[in-house]
């Protein structure tokens, strides 16, 4: 298997390094880490950032509050979609598309590939459907993935795998990605592991939001970030748990996994090189 780093989505919130830890600006810089993964099977997404139809018709498909917020920079350059195609492959070379959740910067580029299938946990697809109270209203955005065909859902349950419980494979993919629930920042909410030609690769979406979450012994990340954590997570607690268990993960050198987030630009800069 060979694995891509893919940009999907450029936000560029006010408050700069309070929410990246580096821009000297007035606005920070935030990207949508998306994978794509050749398998014998075709090509797989894990997530898709922002869409192209998200780029052509941005009100009302998203929330004004998070467009605002995020200072969502809407270019079709930055789809999966063109991204595919730059790389030499064409759409419908799309089999399989893994989602961490149904946030809105997650799955806008869903209808991008309307042959392929979709998987997601279970609780994450009820919690969209539902979408109970003011957040997650706002989030989760039925006009991005109402046109889907193929759905596979899954509960929590399957095997461990470095610590973590209920890590399972998927239907009609290769044993070597593996679905591992992270729930915490949605109740579906769900981690990625990659098991790539040079040892593990583990998508932890939005576990944590900022490189030294991970590296360091104490949780330690900018204002901006633990805020926006904070007023994301349906269960705060339980999100800081997760982010434990992946601390301990990413700080065991003789586990050989490595684990980035789907927001630190610092982590994409270094992956996708």
């Amino acid at each position: 298997m060979r694995v891509h780093h893919l940009n999907c989505g450029c936000m560029c919130p006010v408050g700069g390094a309070l929410f990246d830890g580096f821009s000297r600006g007035l606005r920070g810089t935030l990207i949508c880490h998306c994978l794509l993964i050749e398998a014998d099977q075709g090509l797989v997404l894990v997530d898709t950032g922002f869409g192209t139809r998200d780029v052509e018709e941005t009100y009302p498909r998203l929330s004004p509050l998070f467009v605002h917020l995020n200072q969502i920079r809407f270019e079709r350059r930055y789809t999966a979609l063109e991204q595919v195609r730059r790389l030499g492959f064409s759409p419908s070379d799309v089999r399989h598309i893994v989602l961490t959740h149904l946030d809105f910067d997650h799955a806008g580029g869903l209808e991008d590939f309307p042959d392929a299938t979709v998987h997601v946990m279970a609780d994450e697809m009820e919690a969209a459907r539902r979408r109970r109270g003011f957040i997650a209203r706002n989030r989760y955005r039925p006009e991005q993935w109402d046109g889907v065909k193929h759905w596979r859902f899954y509960g929590a349950k399957g095997e461990r795998w470095f610590g973590f419980d209920a890590v399972r494979e998927l239907e009609g993919l290769p044993p070597e990605i593996l679905m591992v629930p992270l729930p915490g920042h949605t109740w579906g909410h769900a981690g990625v592991a990659v098991d790539a030609p040079g040892g593990w690769l583990f998508d932890a979406a939005d576990a944590y939001f900022f490189r030294h979450e991970m590296d360091r012994p104490g949780r330690h990340a900018p204002p901006g970030a633990r805020a926006y954590q904070r007023m994301m997570a349906v269960d705060f607690d339980l999100h800081l748990r997760n982010q434990a268990r992946l601390r301990n993960l990413a700080m065991d050198t003789d586990a050989k996994v490595r684990i980035f987030c789907s927001h630190d630009a610092v982590e994409f800069a270094a992956l996708s090189q």
